[in-house]
């Protein structure tokens, strides 16, 4: 058995493993930014409602939520290559039933399952750097790590448009889904051969029970928001609703009970009550990835409010991909003058970005867009990794592993939440049939919810005098 400690010597092979490792970091934002471009054309196709259109982006971002914490778990216990292997598999198998999906239900089903598996792929490329890599070419490889984010909001906004406008074999918008197939088929070979199998020394228990009640809860909110509106809001959307916060103080308390016990739960109280600041640094992350139901408004604002087809509403994203790879390298020089401020820095300056695009789709200047477009990537990389690092800062050491898997999860609700209620209120103003103007209002107004988010996001991540004073020495 190996574990994270190789008292042999390091690893012959882990630059070429780690090429493997960022293949499984890419794909899950990946197909969470390009299917953006796509739906557009899966609601005609499929002739689906708005409401589903939702699904297939919150679904995906809560499943991926929920289970990330516990996926990183599976990793530590039952070895991270196999828990690696293991979800890029079920990532194949779900992008096969996405591809192939005859109905909406379908398609909300394969992302449901994408979710999941990419949940216990995705945390095995971070630890599996820490086990393979030395100190001294960890910052390195950390770096490589955070740039395959920036190239997945640029390249998935790219290639989705892409793949659908050149209609690639005549699969349409399946193409988006189906193309990673061929990728999985070289990965997980290459993982087998390339990557080492490493364990935590002191791995915890599985908390299954925790993780199923924290994803009921969550599913009982997202699903009646989304679905509640187009349906008239029926019984059962009411019912769920109620049910949701039964279902996470349920969950709560299964955690105090666990913790008490001496047993491990998914997501230790103490960790929150006892660490300052962290329960108000999740909150600013869930308010900040409000951004996630940008992407949505601004590819059907795009096509159905500019008459833009599937590449050019790729192409129209690009500064805003441009941003996030500058953002940074500005946050690193910012924050020697900013401090632990410079995370609210960043949000601040996308909620402005946002309010400016919102101004221009109101009164029908979309030609300016690509300079709010830029600075809100600006904004989003300044804050983004500064979000983490200063969750991460405000526990012990050793909760910083859960910290960033808690910061990245909430991340992933408030995707799914933005989707429900900015995407919900965005297709009230624009139905289907909707005028090129109706879009453009609707486009101005998500834009200005977003920017309200992401003020609270600022205004929570702030430091208080101490924190930031603390920070700063």
């Amino acid at each position: 058995m190996n574990h994270d400690q190789n008292p042999g010597g390091h690893d012959a092979r882990r630059w070429p493993a780690l090429a493997v490792l960022l293949t499984g970091t890419l794909l899950p934002p990946l197909d969470f930014f390009i299917v953006n471009v796509a739906l557009p054309a899966i609601r005609s196709d499929l002739q689906a409602s708005a409401d589903v259109t939702q699904l297939v982006v919150s679904v995906y971002a809560m499943a991926y939520a929920v289970t990330l914490i516990l996926g990183g778990r599976l990793g530590d216990i039952h070895g991270r290559r196999r828990a690696f292997v293991g979800g890029m598999l079920g990532f194949g198998l779900a992008s096969a039933i996405c591809g192939l999906a005859g109905s909406a239900g379908t398609l909300v089903a394969g992302r449901l399952l994408q979710g999941i598996s990419a949940a216990v792929m995705a945390p095995q490329s971070l630890a599996s750097i820490h086990a393979l890599f030395p100190p001294a070419e960890k910052g390195r490889a950390l770096g490589l790590y955070g740039a395959t984010f920036g190239i997945a909001a640029v390249g998935g906004q790219l290639l989705g448009g892409w793949l659908v406008s050149v209609n690639v074999l005549d699969l349409g918008w399946r193409s988006v889904f189906l193309i990673n197939l061929p990728v999985i088929a070289l990965a997980l070979p290459a993982a087998l051969l390339l990557v080492r199998e490493t364990r935590a020394a002191q791995a915890r228990a599985m908390d299954y029970r925790g993780a199923a009640l924290l994803a009921a809860g969550a599913l009982a909110l997202v699903v009646p928001l989304i679905e509640g509106r187009e349906r008239g809001w029926p019984w059962w959307s009411l019912a769920l609703m109620v049910a949701s916060p039964l279902l996470l103080t349920a969950f709560w308390r299964y955690q105090k009970h666990l913790e008490n016990s001496g047993r491990s739960p998914l997501v230790p109280p103490s960790a929150l009550t006892l660490s300052s600041g962290l329960p108000r640094g999740l909150l600013a992350a869930v308010c900040f990835y409000a951004l996630a139901a940008f992407f949505l408004a601004f590819a059907v604002y795009q096509q159905a409010g500019l008459q833009h087809d599937a590449l050019a509403a790729g192409l129209a994203i690009l500064p805003l991909g441009v941003g996030q790879l500058l953002g940074p390298s500005c946050g690193l020089y910012l924050s020697r003058w900013l401090g632990a401020r410079v995370a609210a820095f960043g949000m601040g300056l996308e909620a402005l970005a946002l309010l400016s695009a919102a101004g221009l789709a109101a009164v029908g200047k979309p030609v300016g867009l690509a300079v709010p477009l830029l600075l809100l990537g600006i904004g989003q990389g300044i804050a983004l990794p500064a979000l983490v690092r200063l969750n991460v800062d405000r526990v012990a050491p050793h909760w910083a592993g859960l910290a960033a898997g808690m910061v990245t999860a909430a991340m992933q609700m408030g995707a799914a939440l933005s989707v429900a209620l900015v995407g919900g209120v965005f297709f009230a103003l624009a139905p289907d049939g909707a005028g090129p103007q109706q879009v453009s209002t609707a486009f101005a107004v998500a834009c200005v919810m977003i920017a309200i988010a992401m003020a609270a996001a600022a205004l929570l991540s702030a430091p208080r005098p101490a924190l930031a004073s603390n920070a700063l020495e």
